[in-house]
């Protein structure tokens, strides 16, 4: 079968220049269906690892690394990492996927950026999985989040750039001491002296500090906008979707199906069989 990813990337434009957008792309890359998996704020594509080897004998898998993450691209000017730059780049990847049906699914940022794109006329979106995001994003998750981002640390090892990962990320739940490493070795890059540092553009910080709600921000009439099927998937001690906001989705806009997982915050990591089985088994339902 050869390879069992491909590493591609695209070229994409902002007010400031050209960027890079890096993507791993799974599955056979004549297949018409497509899934896109789109990470979190501090993460990158290769999170969706575990999930694209199950979901690649459906579809042609791809799993971009927003702009100032994983293998993409540092934007010239730090205002620019934005939803509205991130749309305008995924426009840009469907259009060289040349897909004829897109599934989404989105962690937290990434969920937003799909909320935001299924919400459009003419969306190309047909399906939506959103995990552990929602209209309402919550002040006290902005403020956790707040505490830790663009301070990038310098780790005198991998031990200890997992030692970090893992209090950083503690809400993920409970994972093996291989799947923590897994989590910390796509984000964390080797210096030439051998430490480890975090791997994504301190500067994403900068608009995110300017914004800096002091209450939840809400997002309705994107959220109402909705045509398509859509999942929420909700880590049952998540500080960022609240049960309400959840349940709220669940009789209004597409009406989204809900799931919630338990022991696990913010967010789940979509690693376990049984996360991947909630995926699968709505994205492939009739």
């Amino acid at each position: 079968m050869g390879e069992e990813f491909r590493q591609r990337q695209v070229q994409c434009v902002s007010a400031s220049g050209l960027h890079r957008l890096a993507y791993t792309e799974w599955g056979d890359p004549g297949e018409r269906k497509v899934l896109v998996c789109v990470h979190g704020l501090t993460r990158c594509g290769r999170d969706f690892d575990a999930l694209a080897r199950t979901m690649a004998s459906d579809y042609r898998v791809v799993c971009p690394d927003v702009p100032g993450r994983g293998l993409s691209g540092w934007l010239k000017n730090p205002m620019e990492y934005r939803v509205e730059t991130y749309i305008a780049d995924m426009v840009t990847l469907l259009a060289r996927l040349d897909a004829d049906s897109v599934h989404w699914l989105g962690t937290s940022m990434g969920g937003l950026i799909g909320m935001t794109l299924a919400s459009l006329a003419e969306t190309p979106l047909q399906k939506l999985v959103l995990n552990d995001v929602g209209p309402i994003v919550s002040a006290v998750s902005l403020a956790r989040i707040g505490e830790y981002l663009g301070k990038a640390p310098q780790f005198p090892d991998f031990a200890t750039a997992v030692q970090y990962v893992r209090a950083v990320s503690a809400t993920f739940g409970a994972h093996s001491d291989a799947q923590w490493s897994t989590l910390t070795e796509h984000v964390v890059r080797r210096q030439p002296e051998g430490s480890y540092r975090m791997h994504y553009d301190p500067a994403i910080a900068v608009p995110f500090s300017a914004a800096a709600p002091e209450k939840d921000i809400e997002l309705w009439p994107c959220y109402d906008a909705i045509r398509c099927p859509t999942l929420v998937i909700r880590g049952a001690l998540s500080d960022l979707l609240k049960r309400e906001t959840m349940e709220e989705m669940a009789s209004r806009g597409p009406r989204a199906k809900t799931v919630e997982i338990a022991h696990v915050g913010h967010a789940p990591t979509l690693m376990h069989a049984d996360q991947i089985a909630v995926v699968r088994d709505f994205l492939l339902a009739d």
